[in-house]
């Protein structure tokens, strides 16, 4: 038995890394289930700035690709089953936001609302093209909920 070509394994690859493992094919709402991984991945990291933009960017750039590749499998340009967008969504709205569990509950619903609502230019960025439209759009959501939460701690006195 001959092992499976790089080719072959490519798409695989790329479903496990754009539905985050699996966590895409979640029947409803798969998208806050995949706010949620992102939530936990923010929680498992170590609190270093320097290592939050490093997964980022290259979950970003892991996005681009995995999405790219899995929209002819899925034979959507914006499949639902790719949530990779909402972890990387969630980690930006977190990002240099000094917050506990109430704080990343709080970007986790920011974020979620941005990612709906998708203000100027979000909705715009959908159109690039491939999965650069796919992850573009919940980065700029993304930015939206990071400054209103970045706004509310400082209202409350919780940032200098």
């Amino acid at each position: 038995m001959t092992p499976p070509s790089d080719a072959a394994s490519r798409p695989l690859t790329a479903i496990a890394c754009s539905t985050v493992l699996g966590v895409g094919y979640v029947p409803v709402a798969p998208g806050t289930a995949g706010s949620a991984a992102g939530l936990l991945l923010w929680w498992l990291l170590p609190p270093a700035p320097v290592v939050h933009v490093a997964v980022i960017v290259a979950l970003f750039v892991v996005g681009v690709w995995s999405a790219t590749a899995v929209a002819p499998h899925f034979g959507k340009p914006d499949p639902g089953q790719v949530v990779i967008d909402e972890v990387v969504g969630v980690l930006i709205t977190l990002l240099w936001n000094p917050v506990g569990l109430g704080g990343a509950v709080t970007a986790f619903l920011l974020f979620r609302f941005f990612d709906i609502v998708k203000p100027f230019p979000a909705r715009r960025l959908e159109r690039l093209h491939g999965g650069l439209g796919v992850m573009a759009d919940d980065a700029m959501a993304a930015v939206y909920g990071n400054l209103v939460l970045r706004a509310g701690l400082r209202l409350m006195g919780w940032t200098s």
